[in-house]
């Protein structure tokens, strides 16, 4: 197998067999990597990715892989509907996306072989497989999550952060080597309420601009010590310089300030989109990628289904894929569906056999993943499982494979290197090679 160069011509077997990492000063280090990545030519394209992270693993028997001829034990109660694609059926909670699945593409033969929430987690929010063995309660971050290299990569757009999490971060959401400065920026308060505002962004009431300008000042003249930028990996003092910087950047931009404005939403528009907390989040996403935020994650729990999961489907689902039905053609009525990806799924699917509790249980063999947008053909179905949904059996991916397709559609090649502060120079993902079924 041929080895992947990155611009300046080393490859990752020249940087170790000649020691640069341990070697060379990190003055040198930075230099070769600047190098590097002026030497780019690939363009950069204005294109952003919406990711609804549903954490848990939601059934894909009970979403867009429903089995209506296994046994009862396998096939669940739900029936299922036809879409608006030939031949194609979803399970019946999903009747506003069966009805514009021209729109959008389901993968269905995305599998792995990490059968617990921490571990899994991780392997589909960055591309890479844990390091270590991992329990279903771990936060882990062996390797940059999706959206923080993006954030690397894309940069700061109009004084907005290039990466946004809202509720929360998930447990491998983060930046790992990178840095502090490209971890999420969290809006934690609920978007749907009366009063919504992000908090740390907005000057207090009483404190005027000057007022504000005189205190930040002030706090310069504290902080005399001299940080460098890629010392924010080890230095927790410098990361809240990054978080300090990032408010103040935040306060002094107007179209970050009008991006968070959902208030000023037509009543009919919030109202489509839902007046539930995950549908406001999806509006408020639509207004940041509208702002140039190239990566915002929707962290929706709640889809660990061991017990009573056809009841939780039936109280949930309706609202819940209504408003991404909405967002998907919200932005294809602006315009932005060319330029924006919405993609939704969690870390796996759920067992083939409805346990004694009225659930399913982990299971990494089989997932279903909803890709919209960046020039994703709709109307697709890539790959299939077998009769009973055990197990991904024609075009069988990985979440490599889904990584280096939000990659490339981003306009950051999959097969970069990036470098750690020490030098080790680490692949974006391992293996570079998109779903070419979702290329368009």
């Amino acid at each position: 197998m041929s080895e992947i160069k990155n611009p300046s011509g080393f490859t990752r077997r020249d940087a170790l067999r000649l020691g640069l990492a341990g070697l060379l000063p990190a003055g040198l280090m930075d230099v070769l990597r600047l190098r590097s990545e002026a030497g780019t030519t690939t363009q950069k394209r204005p294109t952003s990715c919406i990711l609804i992270w549903m954490d848990g693993g939601p059934s894909h028997y009970e979403t867009f892989d429903p089995k209506p001829d296994a046994p009862s034990e396998i096939r669940g109660k739900f029936d299922t509907i036809a879409t608006k694609t030939p031949g194609v059926h979803f399970s019946k909670p999903m009747k506003r996306l069966a009805s514009i699945s021209d729109k959008f593409a389901v993968i269905r033969s995305i599998r792995h072989d990490q059968g617990n929430h921490g571990a899994g987690n991780h392997y589909m929010m960055t591309g890479a497989p844990p390091r270590i063995p991992v329990g279903c309660g771990a936060f882990v971050s062996f390797h940059p999550s999706l959206g923080s290299v993006t954030a690397h990569e894309r940069g700061v757009q109009g004084g907005l952060p290039a990466y946004f999490s809202l509720p929360s971060m998930t447990r491998s959401g983060g930046p790992n080597f990178l840095g502090a400065r490209f971890a999420p920026f969290v809006v934690s308060d609920d978007v749907n309420s009366r009063n919504f505002r992000v908090r740390d962004v907005s000057l207090p009431p009483g404190l005027t601009d000057p007022r504000f300008a005189s205190r930040r000042d002030l706090r310069k003249h504290v902080d005399h010590f001299k940080r460098f930028a890629d010392e924010v990996t080890a230095d927790p003092a410098v990361s809240l310089d990054t978080y300090y910087q990032q408010g103040y950047d935040l306060m002094s931009s107007q179209p970050a300030q009008a991006a968070f404005r959902v208030e000023s939403e037509p009543d009919k528009v919030r109202d489509r989109y839902g007046r539930t907390s995950f549908g406001q989040r999806c509006l408020m996403a639509r207004r940041l990628v509208e702002a140039g935020v190239p990566f915002v994650t929707l962290n929706e729990g709640g889809w660990d289904h061991h017990v009573g999961l056809f009841d939780a489907f039936d109280k949930r689902m309706g609202a819940f894929e209504a408003s991404i039905a909405t967002l998907i053609e919200d932005l294809e009525e602006r315009g932005m569906l060319d330029t924006t990806m919405v993609i939704a799924l969690g870390e796996f699917g759920r067992t083939p056999k409805i346990n004694k509790d009225a659930g399913r249980d982990h299971w990494s063999n089989a997932m279903s993943v909803l890709f919209a947008g960046c020039k994703t053909p709709g109307g697709l179905v890539v790959g299939a499982t077998d009769s009973r949904g055990y197990s991904a059996k024609d075009r069988i991916l990985s979440p490599e494979n889904f990584a280096a397709t939000v990659y490339t559609k981003l306009g950051i090649d999959p097969a970069k290197i990036l470098f750690t502060p020490s030098g080790r120079p680490t692949y974006v993902v391992s293996d570079p090679t998109p779903i070419k079924e979702l290329m368009g």
